[in-house]
């Protein structure tokens, strides 16, 4: 029997690397993203263009539209003669804020009265303008600061990412990505792909057992998320310089893990489904709602109670903090516990209720 299950997961192997189209699935994503996310996907705002309309003109303005203009946010600065050319160049996206300074900005700090610094954001690029804007706060705070003299200072120490580089985060969370990627649309298929070729009958009347039939469409799928996930893996730490100071052996259980929580969906979907089209439509429907209830987009914290109860279920809501561990924190097997069981314990679910529907079809 054990001789018979190796044959059909050489068979599955066969038919996805057999053909160019197949070779190409495999390996065309992972470089893509591996080029294009670390640098595409990012939330920092660097190379802004900054709106001015200093109404002012007095030294404490001229200092700030400077101190601005030196940061590395903002490298363009756009002056602006009225409030009408500066609506009109919010609206046509010329500059992604816009800084007004009253008339009596400067007579105003002189005097130690308030003065009022008006920021406009463009709300169609929230996040970003938000972004900025507390860039603006914080060189607003550090004249202040100057202005008052010494006092009070605060010190900021990064934990884990010192200079807060974004490629830090996203790499790590590219791996679970790409590996959910792989081991969906490797399983999904799987049964799709016999029923249109005219082969699922002759598997239902093998000799293997609808388990054993279900191990070998599972193993492949496995194989090839431990295969992409190292890819990412390696070329973070290697390419990236991405510090990786984890157990190797930790990555590839939480990997295999994950890969046999995939395959119970895959091979759900895969048992619906009466075509490959069908078949990736439904990879798709479970992956993107995965990746925004992961944690990755927004944190869960804030989400409605509704989908942090979705979360709870993501198998991706417990591989990331994994990957991150593993490479950030320097996470061992007894660091990983309180995420690798629940991913166990979701690998266990997915794959029963596969089976479950495949033996369903089968009777």
């Amino acid at each position: 029997m054990w001789q018979r299950l190796l044959w059909l997961i050489i068979k599955e192997l066969q038919a996805l690397a057999g053909n160019r189209q197949g070779r190409l699935l495999l390996v065309v994503p992972v470089l893509l993203q591996l080029l294009v996310f670390p640098f595409a996907a990012t939330l920092e705002v660097k190379h802004a263009s900054l709106a001015v309309y200093n109404q002012d003109a007095g030294a404490a303005s001229q200092e700030l539209v400077q101190r601005l203009a030196a940061s590395a946010t903002f490298d363009h600065i756009v002056p602006m003669r009225s409030h009408e050319a500066l609506r009109d160049c919010v609206d046509r996206q010329c500059a992604l804020l816009a800084v007004v300074f009253p008339q009596d900005f400067s007579r105003a700090l002189a005097a130690g009265r308030p003065a009022t610094l008006q920021v406009i954001v463009d709300g169609r690029r929230s996040n970003s303008g938000q972004i900025a804007s507390a860039y603006i706060g914080q060189v607003v705070a550090a004249y202040q600061q100057e202005r008052a003299g010494p006092g009070p200072q605060l010190s900021v120490r990064n934990l884990y990412n010192p200079n807060l580089e974004f490629q830090w985060h996203v790499l790590p969370s590219l791996v679970a990505i790409i590996t959910t990627i792989g081991c969906l649309i490797v399983t999904a298929l799987s049964v799709a792909r016999e029923r249109e070729e005219g082969t699922y009958d002759q598997l239902l009347v093998s000799p293997l057992t609808p388990a054993y039939v279900m191990a070998g469409k599972a193993v492949p799928g496995v194989l090839v998320a431990l295969l992409q996930g190292g890819l990412i893996a390696i070329a973070a730490a290697w390419a990236y310089r991405v510090p990786f100071g984890g157990s190797t052996a930790l990555l590839l259980t939480s990997m295999a893990s994950y890969g046999l929580a995939l395959a119970g969906v895959g091979l759900f979907i895969s048992s619906i489904c009466r075509t490959q089209q069908q078949a990736f439509l439904g990879v798709f429907s479970f992956m993107v709602p995965a990746v925004i209830l992961s944690g990755y987009v927004s944190p869960i914290e804030n989400m409605p109670d509704a989908l942090q109860w979705l979360a709870r279920i993501n198998p991706l809501s417990y591989f990331i903090p994994i990957l991150k561990g593993v490479f950030l924190k320097g996470y061992g097997f007894a660091d990983a516990w309180p995420w690798l069981l629940p991913l166990w314990l979701i690998a266990v679910a997915t794959l029963s209720l596969a089976l479950w529907r495949f033996r369903l079809h089968v009777e």
